[in-house]
């Protein structure tokens, strides 16, 4: 397994079994189709990371799903484990081990957001030159990106946080603040969680590429079921 790239993406996913992801979507569509729905989520941000030249590094939870998700993503990709008890713990080792390994500067991102631009992965790293770091707002008060260069990353932004919950973002910029971080702020993006989510996808898809994708093929299936 060769270390990071000079500039990396961390993917955080999970392992796609049937019951364990996208729970909001599957109380109204069933599990079966959250599954096949996550599963094109996470494809759908991988072949646009792939498209953009990117190195990119397949954070794993839980850890000891990293075989499984090579075997689902391809055995050629980097899987790291997720190592940690919370969701900051695991951001913040999954930087560490990333500049550990060699890599100058890295960005995070969800796999929520199947249908976020290439454009958005370009200036996320252009902007580290200029700024220490760089963060995503997300609509529901959360954010879908953050990073950050070697020499500049913040460990504290992932501590003392109440994740889960719309004071994610706020509380984070509270931090970067305090350090006197210099930090570029990308467009708010939309997560998808629930129903509504799903149908704001549809709707923001409608004409563009991501029409084509195959979360929408997955969606456009199954939207007959949605109320």
């Amino acid at each position: 397994m060769t270390g990071a790239g000079l500039s990396t993406v961390l993917l955080f996913v999970k392992a796609p079994v049937r019951g364990q992801v996208k729970s909001r979507l599957a109380s109204e569509l069933g599990q079966d189709a959250a599954l096949e729905l996550y599963r094109g989520f996470v494809q759908d941000i991988l072949a646009t990371i792939d498209a953009g030249g990117y190195d990119c590094t397949v954070c794993v939870h839980p850890p000891d799903a990293r075989d499984r998700v090579a075997e689902w993503l391809g055995r050629h990709r980097r899987c790291l484990p997720q190592r940690g008890n919370d969701l900051g713990t695991r951001m913040e080792n999954a930087f560490h081990e990333t500049f550990a390994s060699g890599a100058s500067q890295a960005i995070l991102v969800g796999s929520d957001i199947p249908d976020l631009p290439g454009q958005v992965f370009f200036e996320a790293f252009s902007a580290l030159h200029k700024n220490d770091a760089v963060i995503g707002p997300a609509a529901d008060g959360g954010y879908y990106l953050v990073g950050f260069r070697k020499d500049t990353f913040r460990p504290e932004v992932f501590r003392d946080i109440a994740w889960s919950t719309g004071g994610v973002f706020s509380e984070t910029m509270e931090h970067f603040n305090r350090a006197g971080a210099r930090v570029h702020m990308l467009q708010q993006w939309q997560d998808v969680d629930t129903p509504d989510d799903l149908r704001s996808l549809q709707r923001r898809a409608n004409g563009t590429s991501f029409e084509r994708s195959r979360s929408m093929t997955v969606i456009n299936r199954l939207c007959g079921t949605m109320k």
